[in-house]
C-alpha cells in the first residue's frame, strides 16, 4: 500500500500524533502517559460558549497543565550557577506586576539580556510554574540575565484580564529591564517567549514601534507563535491548522480561548493582539527576529506566514523548524528530549551572543 501523498491528518484524516510517522517516538511515550497522543474528543468548550463558562474552564483547566508540568520536571537535577530574585513592579493601570529574575552567578563584563514571556494563550498559566522557572535557569546558565513576567491573563489564577492588560504588563517588563540597563550590566535586550507568550513577544515589538520605543529591543526570538486568530473557522492558507488538528492542541479550544482574550472580538484584525495581522509598515524597521516553529503543530504555519512577512518587510529573520515535535516539544521535554531541549536553548543564547 502506497504512502499517503499528504502529510498528517490531510492525507489520513483518523491519524493521531502517536501514530504520525513523522513524531519523535520519544515525545510519543511522554504524552501517551499524559493522553495526549491520542486525538481528543470534541472540545468541552467553542467560540460560542458563554464567557462565563469559558472562565470557569480556564479555573479548571489551568491546574491540570500546572500538574503536568510540574510531573515533567520532577526529577530533573538542580541548576546550581544560577541565582533568583523577584522584583514587584507598578504596571501602567497601577498594577503590581512581579518579575522573576534569574542570573548567573558569575559574569564577565556586560551580558544579554532576555525578557521572557510564558505561554498560555494569554490566558492561563504562571511565570511562576516550575516548567517555566527551569527554562529561565536554563537560559541563565548560558550567561543571560533572564526576566520572566507574571503578566495578567485573559483567564485562569492571573485573570479575568483580557487584552490588552497582559500585553501593558509585559511592556512595563521591557520598560524595566531597558531603565536599568547599566545597572544590571546588560548589552542588549532579546524578547523571548513561546505559544501564547510568542504571541506577545511579537506584540510588545510591534507596540514597542508604536510608542516610539523601540531602542529597547536589540532582538526577538518567537517560538510558536499564536497569532492568527484564524481557529473557529480555520483559514484554508494555514494547511497545519488541517494537517495537525488535534495534535496536542484542539483548534476548537484555541477559538475558545482566543475569546477569552478578546471577549467581544473588537481587536480581531489588531495587530497588537493577533499580530499575523500586522502590515508592511508596521513591520518595517523591526529588530532581527528568530521565528521557531514545531513541525507537527497547529499553529507552524502562522508563525512560517509571520516569517514570511518580515522577509517581505525586510527585516533581518530567520526561521527554524523542529522537526519530530508537537507544539513547544522542544520547550517542554526536559527529561525525554534534552538534545532537543537544548539545542533550543543554545540557540536562544547564540541569537543573543550574534547581534
Amino acid at each position: 500500500m502506497s504512502a499517503p501523498l499528504l502529510p498528517g491528518r490531510l492525507g489520513t484524516p483518523e491519524m493521531s500524533l502517536g501514530t504520525d510517522p513523522r513524531a519523535d517516538p520519544r515525545m510519543v511515550a511522554v504524552l501517551k502517559a499524559f493522553g495526549l497522543a491520542d486525538l481528543p474528543a470534541d472540545s468541552p468548550v467553542t467560540s460560542s460558549t458563554s464567557l462565563e463558562d469559558l472562565l470557569g474552564f480556564c479555573n479548571e483547566a489551568e491546574p491540570g497543565y500546572n500538574m503536568m508540568f510540574e510531573m515533567l520536571d520532577a526529577d530533573l537535577p538542580e541548576i546550581t550557577n544560577v541565582e533568583r530574585s523577584v522584583e514587584v513592579i507598578r504596571g501602567q493601570d497601577n498594577n503590581d506586576i512581579t518579575l522573576y529574575i534569574h542570573k548567573p552567578t558569575a559574569t564577565d563584563g556586560p551580558i544579554p539580556g532576555l525578557l521572557h514571556l510564558h505561554g498560555g494563550g494569554m490566558v492561563i498559566l504562571e511565570a511562576s510554574g516550575l516548567g517555566y522557572m527551569r527554562w529561565r535557569d536554563e537560559l541563565a546558565s548560558t550567561g543571560m540575565f533572564v526576566v520572566g513576567v507574571e503578566f495578567r491573563n485573559g483567564g485562569g489564577k492571573q485573570g479575568p484580564h483580557p487584552f490588552p492588560a497582559g500585553l501593558n504588563d509585559c511592556q512595563a517588563g521591557l520598560q524595566w529591564m531597558h531603565d536599568r540597563r547599566d545597572e544590571l550590566a546588560l548589552s542588549k535586550i532579546i524578547v523571548s517567549g513561546e505559544s501564547g507568550g510568542g504571541n506577545l513577544t511579537l506584540a510588545t515589538t510591534l507596540k514597542a514601534k508604536r510608542d516610539g520605543r523601540l531602542d529597547q529591543i536589540q532582538g526577538v526570538y518567537a517560538q510558536c507563535p499564536y497569532i492568527s486568530n484564524a481557529y473557529t473557522e480555520k483559514d484554508p492558507s494555514l494547511p497545519s491548522l488541517y494537517e495537525n488538528y488535534g495534535y496536542f492542541l484542539d483548534v476548537e479550544n484555541m477559538g475558545a480561548l482566543a475569546r477569552v482574550y478578546d471577549p467581544d472580538n473588537e481587536h480581531a484584525a489588531n495587530p497588537l493582539a493577533w499580530p499575523l495581522h500586522a502590515t508592511a509598515d508596521d513591520l518595517s524597521g523591526l529588530p532581527p527576529h528568530v521565528i521557531s516553529v514545531n513541525e507537527l503543530d497547529p499553529l507552524r504555519d502562522e508563525g512560517l506566514a509571520y516569517y514570511r512577512k518580515l522577509l517581505a518587510a525586510g527585516v533581518p529573520v530567520t526561521s527554524r523548524t523542529v522537526n519530530g515535535t508537537c507544539h513547544a516539544g522542544d520547550c517542554l521535554l526536559r527529561a525525554a528530549m534534552a538534545d532537543v531541549y537544548l539545542t533550543t536553548i543554545r540557540d536562544i543564547k547564540s541569537f543573543a551572543d550574534a547581534i
